[in-house]
């Protein structure tokens, strides 16, 4: 087959880099694979097949007819028989296409969170069910998103198929970046991976580490990511009097080898899907405490894979920092996690059941 992954840039978030990874598995197995990116971005994506930009002007994200041109020529020229959106503008823009320039590959959204977390108005839930009623499949991240989705849009359910996401199961490089050896190498580090966006909740994650400080426990956390509200908790995090405490790392390529060396991944986050970032966590061994949102349940499960604190109990993520900080049972805990990943999370094993559903897509009337 013929696939367009769609991507919203070229940047280090999660729905970019599974997008990458899910195609290059797609290439290894015999499929001809284009990445094609709506937005600039200069990241280094783990994809090494061929890759568009359209460059379009973030402005005009809302009312972009060239862009939606220029998409139906790449469409026309590279003749797929899917074209995958994954998240951000993508939906709209592939939809919005295709309704103008005509093009006739089958269009499958990749739903990856909670829908009804962000279509929080009557009109947005008018425009998105519009949408998503022009494509011919959804592939959601996990089982809560995907009847999420068919209770907030009203759509066939028949046409909803659960995939989650995957991992790259190959060995963790021990080596660490040299401006982050020292902070990782005393205290006990916990380590947090996402944009800087309000449902990621940095603030509350602050007010996590000021409370475990001032209980005298000796921890330090790394925000390792970016986004519109950095200024702002750098800002806070000088506030609190925690300089010494938590460190911005910004976007990094070295995750894992971060994560490895750090001694659990917290995520407060107040929405979610199912984030990467639990898996890698897993797969490198180290305990997760997560808000109980999304579908992280669907592999977070208390004293089995991990610490799973219910949304907004500041006290709770506390004691459960604390228990993995002091426990005597998270070897146990972080061994079934680590299984788990690897059986049921490796990425050539998820390339096949996205390849079985594009399969039955485009064989469908």
């Amino acid at each position: 087959m013929k696939i367009i992954q769609l991507i919203q840039k070229k940047q280090l978030r999660g729905a970019e880099i599974f997008a990458s990874q899910l195609s290059n598995h797609l290439t290894a197995t015999g499929h001809d694979v284009l990445l094609v990116s709506l937005f600039p971005g200069d990241a280094e994506l783990p994809f090494t097949g061929k890759h568009f930009s359209l460059n379009r002007p973030l402005s005009k994200r809302f009312w972009d007819f060239f862009g939606w041109r220029l998409l139906s020529e790449q469409v026309c020229n590279f003749q797929p028989d899917v074209v995958q959106a994954n998240a951000g503008d993508t939906l709209k823009f592939a939809v919005i296409s295709k309704l103008f320039f005509g093009w006739k590959a089958k269009i499958i959204f990749r739903n990856a969170n909670k829908v009804s977390d962000f279509v929080t108005s009557v009109p947005k839930v008018l425009f998105n069910r519009f949408l998503v009623r022009q494509v011919d499949q959804v592939i959601s991240v996990s089982e809560l998103c995907r009847m999420d989705f068919i209770k907030t849009y009203g759509y066939p359910s028949r046409k909803v198929t659960t995939v989650p996401i995957g991992l790259n199961l190959e060995p963790v490089s021990q080596s660490l970046p040299h401006d982050l050896v020292q902070f990782l190498s005393s205290g006990k580090v916990l380590v947090h991976v996402a944009s800087f966006v309000p449902e990621k909740n940095h603030k509350g994650l602050l007010r996590v580490i000021q409370k475990l400080v001032a209980q005298g426990k000796d921890v330090k956390v790394i925000l390792i990511g970016d986004g519109k509200l950095r200024p702002e908790v750098e800002e806070q995090i000088k506030n609190m009097a925690l300089t010494d405490r938590v460190l911005v790392a910004g976007y990094r390529s070295e995750v894992l080898s971060i994560m490895a060396t750090a001694h659990m991944l917290v995520l407060p986050s107040l929405i979610e899907g199912l984030p990467g970032v639990v898996l890698e966590a897993m797969y490198c061994r180290i305990p997760v405490v997560a808000y109980n949102v999304g579908g992280i349940s669907e592999v977070v499960k208390p004293q089995e894979t991990g610490w799973l604190v219910e949304k907004n109990d500041e006290a709770g993520f506390i004691e459960a920092v604390v228990e993995v900080l002091e426990g005597s049972n998270v070897e146990r805990i972080t061994d079934n996690a680590f299984n788990m990943v690897v059986n049921d999370f490796d990425n050539r094993v998820i390339a096949k059941r996205f390849e079985k559903v594009y399969k039955e897509v485009v064989e469908r009337m």
